[in-house]
């Protein structure tokens, strides 16, 4: 196997409010919720970067398509990072998610590693950390 990943999919309660918060909220451009046809087949498909998609699928349909109950949320199982080129850019972000309704789970702060971040969750409870890394340039 090769190390390449392709589609990041998060499990949602609610894929209406899930787009809402992604595209209205965040900016992310996509289509919107395609699938509807087929059941448990509704998803939204979210451009990153080239390579790389993010996909918003009902945690129910994803029970039925692995064979798993739907289990309890937890949002210390992963972070998604959104690195960005300066704390100014940290701060933009981190408003711009608190306007569209996301729960601001660690304002953005100077880190002890050099760096500056900030944590937030999606209506889902997934958490994102804002960060921008000085050793890094992207």
């Amino acid at each position: 196997m090769k190390p390449k990943v392709t589609v990041l999919t998060l499990g949602v309660d609610d894929l209406d409010a899930s787009l809402r918060f992604y595209r209205d909220g965040l900016g992310f451009p996509t289509e919107g919720i395609i699938g509807k046809e087929f059941e448990h087949g509704a998803v939204v498909f979210i451009q990153l970067q080239p390579g790389l998609r993010l996909a918003l699928w009902p945690r129910r349909s994803i029970a039925h398509d692995t064979g798993f109950a739907v289990g309890l949320a937890s949002a210390t199982e992963m972070t998604l990072g959104h690195n960005v080129s300066s704390k100014a850019e940290v701060d933009d972000v981190m408003a711009k998610a608190t306007l569209a309704g996301a729960v601001i789970v660690k304002p953005a702060h100077d880190t002890f590693w050099g760096g500056y971040s900030g944590y937030f969750q999606d209506p889902d409870g997934h958490l994102w950390e804002v960060v921008w890394n000085p050793q890094w340039t992207e």
